[in-house]
Parts: structure tokens; C-alpha cells; sequence
């Protein structure tokens, strides 16, 4: 994945960093690079985020990545303006995952409340992290796109209409049958889970018994 260099003061990227995401996406798009470098990493993270929840693997969410950021350092000058600087990034990165999804030619196995889609921190983030990822590429990739685009990257429905070209009655069902999919496959892992863990303790119980004998 493409690392964005850290501002340099001593060439006025310090100021590029303050600046909001309009004038700063108006400042690339006229050829200022650390303005660009300034916009890549400040959103590296998400698109990298999207991609890999999109993509399903983590090797080829790296590949989209990569692709997504080649896209917008080459594209940025077509951004007009005429919406907001995140929807185009939005609307760039998730090109990039289905395309990586398309070029790869494999398709993950295969209004409720909003889904916590959002890195987890603290005890157990790695772990669940990993069971919303596994949850997420069980869900069809129409349905995942749409359900983080929404809960991860915080789009309102006519810019999740806008990034895909759907209409907006098409993003709300794609949304709720997305999230309807992804609590059933959490709620799948949580009961396997627990039956493994039953399982762990008989075997243990077991052991301590002839042990005892």
C-alpha cells in the first residue's frame, strides 16, 4: 500500500494541513502537490478501510488500495468541485475494489439501525474486527457495498446513490438487506462459537476426570 509522506514545515505542508478538504482538493487539482500528498494521507486509512471490507482479502484490499490512491493522484485534476471531496474519494476507492473484485474474477462466498462498522479499540479488537470482516465477505457484494459505505464511510443515502449511479429506493434496500445478511452471519459465528467453546470445555472436563482416575 502507498505510504504518504509525513508534512514537511520546512515546505509549507504545515499549512496544506489545516486547510479543509475543498481548498485543498482545489489546490491539487491546480497542481499543488503537498496539497495532494496533505488530502492522500489524510484518507489513506479509510480508503484502505473500504477496500478491504469491500474486497474481503486482505492482500488484494492492499491492491485496491494502492489502485484507489494511483486513481485519485491521477484523476484529481478532473474533481470540479461540484460535490463534496469525500464522495468523489468514496465513489474512486470503491471503484477500485469491485474492479479488484472484477480483475480477480472471484465474488465472496457466494431501515434497521446503523451497524457499528468502525474499527473496535481496547480488549478484543482484533478479534472482533476479524468476525465483522468474516461476516461482512459473506455477505453479497452488492449488499456489503452499500452497508459500508453507509456505516463505515458515513455517506448519507443520495451520495451511496451518487458513488454506485443506483437509484436512492435501490440504496435503501441494498442497506437494509445488507445489514439484515450481516447481523444473521454474526449471529451465526456468535452460536459456533459457543458451541466450540462447550465442546473445549466437555473436552476438558473429560481429561480432568481420567486424570483423577
Amino acid at each position: 500500500m502507498t505510504r504518504c509522506r509525513v508534512p514537511d514545515p520546512a515546505r509549507g505542508d504545515e499549512a496544506a494541513a489545516a486547510r479543509d478538504d475543498a481548498s485543498l482538493a482545489a489546490a491539487a487539482a491546480a497542481g499543488d502537490r503537498p496539497a495532494l500528498e496533505t488530502l492522500l494521507e489524510r484518507y489513506a486509512d479509510r480508503v484502505h478501510a473500504i477496500c478491504r471490507r469491500i474486497v474481503a482479502h486482505p492482500e488484494d484490499a492492499l491492491d485496491a488500495t494502492q489502485e484507489a490512491l494511483i486513481a485519485i493522484t491521477r484523476g484529481i485534476g478532473r474533481f470540479d468541485g461540484g460535490s463534496a471531496f469525500t464522495t468523489w474519494l468514496y465513489r474512486v476507492a470503491t471503484n477500485a475494489a469491485l474492479d479488484e473484485l472484477r480483475r480477480r474474477s472471484r465474488r465472496p462466498v457466494p431501515l434497521d439501525a446503523p451497524l457499528d462498522l468502525a474499527s473496535p479499540s481496547g480488549e478484543g479488537a482484533v478479534d472482533a474486527r476479524l468476525d465483522v470482516d468474516r461476516a461482512l465477505a459473506e455477505v453479497p457484494e452488492e449488499f456489503r457495498t452499500a452497508v459500508v459505505l453507509r456505516d463505515l464511510a458515513d455517506l448519507d443515502y443520495p451520495e451511496i446513490a451518487a458513488v454506485l449511479g443506483v437509484p436512492l429506493g435501490t440504496v435503501k434496500s441494498r442497506i437494509a438487506r445488507g445489514r439484515r445478511a450481516l447481523r444473521n452471519e454474526l449471529g451465526n459465528q456468535s452460536a459456533a462459537s459457543e458451541r466450540r467453546t462447550a465442546q473445549d470445555n466437555e473436552r476438558a472436563d473429560v481429561e480432568q476426570a481420567d486424570h483423577e482416575r
